[in-house]
């Protein structure tokens, strides 16, 4: 396996190299996800969407928050969605989880139909970021949110380093964006309400759009 192979297993994760890759994201991701989903309410009745689930891990933390609603995982990665389902078994058995393979770019789901759509260490690996937020909108209720959580952006505390990663990553379609360019994509997607919390610190970022009940 090439570099480039190596490297395209962040942005879709393949064979059992795949496979074990999203178990340690599962593990590493836990803390920023518990951290950005304090800054969002969700209630217990909720319909939610996980845009690229990765390893399911945070489709179930979703899951028992909402714990009377459904919550749905979508990833673009056969591997992931293999983990995921099986992360979730009981849950998908009960009816309260639903995993689909499919891109952000074309979601297979109506219009207006999720509370809220989280988007955890992924947005910057989607192929069209101004369409597919604009696609993430679509299928948010009046009044649903949206929640971006990276670990990666340009300008915080880890940048030297992922600086390196974000030129290696380039070519095959990483975007490496500041506090400020994720913010205003946010609202040239159409989002209202636009707001982006920093812990410096820990190199953690949360971008909140909401979609206007007018």
């Amino acid at each position: 396996m090439d570099r480039n192979e190596l490297l395209n297993q962040c942005r879709e994760p393949k064979g059992w190299i795949g496979r074990l890759g999203l178990r340690d994201m599962n593990r590493r991701h836990s803390r920023v996800t518990d951290w950005g989903l304090r800054h969002v309410a969700i209630r217990s009745g909720d319909t939610i969407l996980d845009v690229g689930c990765g390893g399911g891990r945070t489709v179930h933390k979703l899951a028992s928050v909402a714990s009377q609603g459904k919550v749905f995982g979508v990833d673009h990665s056969e591997a992931s969605v293999s983990v995921s389902r099986r992360r979730n078994s009981s849950l998908i058995e009960t009816g309260r989880v639903e995993i689909r393979q499919a891109s952000v770019s074309r979601l297979p789901f109506s219009d207006r139909q999720f509370d809220l759509v989280t988007a955890v260490e992924t947005h910057y690996y989607w192929p069209n970021l101004p369409a597919d937020l604009r696609e993430v909108r679509r299928v948010l209720k009046a009044g649903g949110t949206l929640l971006v959580v990276a670990e990666a952006y340009k300008g915080g505390k880890n940048e030297a380093r992922l600086q390196l990663f974000a030129q290696a990553m380039t070519p095959l379609g990483y975007s490496h964006l500041s506090v400020e360019e994720n913010r205003d994509l946010l609202s040239s997607a159409g989002f209202s309400d636009v707001d982006v919390v920093e812990d410096y610190e820990k190199g953690w970022l949360c971008v909140l759009g909401r979609v206007s009940r007018a």
